[in-house]
């Protein structure tokens, strides 16, 4: 009997979309497929690969209407935001216009007698696991870059977001990119470890959750296959006696509660210097006082439903227990009459601690704790302890000082000044539990393909 992977929209509790899993036959036929295709297309030049990429994601671009009505019934994003292709678009030229460069070959020697050189080679076909909050930017992430390094892309989204990856395929498809080279998978998770446990993939990229990491390590031990894996995160926001405050309270707030706090680099802990505490948390409970919850169909919603109720109960637990241990929940439940369900009023906490789940455990909702902080040493041990390691915003006028403490934060990307931002020029990484490897930049690239020596000598 044929499994059916389905998507149930957070708008109404319905399901919005279903579609067949592959048997575990009918995957190793797109494996086999895809393995054809990556032969061919490897041996295409690069300037033909760039050129089929730019287009395929143009081609997304004239999507982007009906692309952003799906999202809101998928995974309850806002309409009034206007989807991810602004992103796409960004991520995915930049990392054409590097390909030259970062795929060229390193020449060590080239002369009449010897050449020595070392080539980046495509791993062959590369399976990408997208998650549910950003299906197109944390899938563009690897598959532009590993289809312009000559792989074979094989994509699996999340259920929630069901119909992205039919989406993107279409759109590359119609663009030129052959057919087999990138096919969209509905997989279970059982014909997923199946898979990789067979050595079907020469790569794997997985956005998910630090289980759905550990799932992947296990699938895939003894198998020597590659591996990126970005995985949870517990992102803090520092700011100091000399930030501007107002933009401080504006950008870490929205760090916080975009998306319904729903962002692989949202902000989820606040720092904030003894001197600027108060006023700080006078604006930002002024902010998120006057969001609109309701329905991400209608213009005027600010805040939707997150994606999935069993994720708004999550939160609503660690904030509960918060509470319980002394917290001060300072947003006043009456501005938000219709939570319910999936549909969870933003909080601001208070009076918080590194004892308390919120503080510590990934939240992904739209909660965040502001904890008052003596010096850049408190602020710098807070912020380091933690299980994650994806970003941290650090909140000052000074770039000296900003780079002193950046230099002793474990994470994988700091901002001054700014958050939750994906600079495709930078190597998107994380350490501790968030994960291993890195996107975009040229690094991404280095993870991507594989070295290959030449050595070649005239007799």
């Amino acid at each position: 009997m044929t499994q059916m992977i389905r998507c149930i929209s957070p708008v109404d509790g319905e399901v919005y979309a279903e579609r067949p899993a592959l048997s575990i036959s009918q995957a190793g036929d797109a494996v086999a497929s895809a393995t054809v295709a990556q032969l061919a297309w490897a041996t295409r030049p690069l300037s033909e690969r760039v050129a089929l990429v730019k287009a395929g994601v143009e081609k997304l671009g004239e999507m982007n209407e009906q692309i952003v009505e799906e999202l809101a019934w998928q995974m309850g994003r806002p309409v009034r935001y206007g989807g991810e292709f602004g992103g796409v678009k960004e991520r995915a030229f930049h990392m054409a216009y590097i390909a030259a460069e970062a795929l060229a070959p390193i020449e060590i020697e080239r002369n009449s007698r010897s050449r020595r050189f070392i080539k980046r080679v495509p791993h062959g076909v590369v399976l990408v696991v997208a998650p549910w909050n950003y299906p197109y930017l944390t899938a563009i992430n690897t598959v532009a870059p590993a289809l312009i390094a000559g792989n074979a892309v094989l994509l699996k989204t999340a259920s929630q977001t069901l119909l992205a990856g039919e989406h993107l395929v279409k759109a590359f498809t119609e663009a030129g990119i052959p057919a087999d080279l990138f096919q969209n998978v509905f997989l279970t998770h059982d014909t997923t470890s199946r898979l990789i446990a067979a050595r079907a993939f020469d790569f794997v990229n997985f956005t998910g959750s630090v289980s759905g990491g550990k799932a992947m390590e296990q699938a895939a031990a003894g198998t020597f296959t590659g591996l990126g894996l970005e995985l949870g995160g517990k992102d803090p926001g520092y700011v100091m006696e000399d930030a501007d405050l107002d933009k401080a309270v504006d950008t870490l707030i929205d760090g916080a509660m975009f998306n319904s706090g729903q962002c692989c680099c949202g902000i989820e802990r606040i720092y904030v210097v003894a001197s600027l505490f108060d006023r700080f948390v006078e604006k930002a409970v002024a902010i998120v006082s006057q969001y609109k919850l309701g329905n991400p169909l209608q213009q005027e919603t600010t805040l939707g439903p997150m994606a999935h109720k069993r994720f708004a109960d999550l939160v609503r637990e660690q904030t509960a227990e918060a509470v319980q241990a002394g917290a001060r929940a300072l947003i006043d439940p009456a501005l938000f009459p219709d939570q319910h369900d999936a549909y969870l009023m933003p909080q601001i906490l208070v009076d918080v601690d590194h004892s308390m789940r919120v503080m510590r455990e990934e939240s992904f909702g739209p909660v965040v704790g502001i904890m008052k902080v003596k010096d850049d040493a408190e602020a710098i041990a807070l912020m380091n302890d933690s299980d994650y390691g994806l970003t941290a915003s650090l909140w000052t006028s000074d770039f000296d000082r900003a780079e002193r403490i950046a230099d002793q934060i474990e994470t994988g990307t700091v901002f001054m000044n700014r958050c939750d931002y994906l600079d495709p020029a930078l190597c998107w990484t994380g350490c501790k539990d968030t994960g291993r490897g890195g996107g975009l930049s040229a690094i991404g690239y280095h993870n991507l393909t594989r070295p290959k020596s030449y050595y070649m000598r005239s007799l």
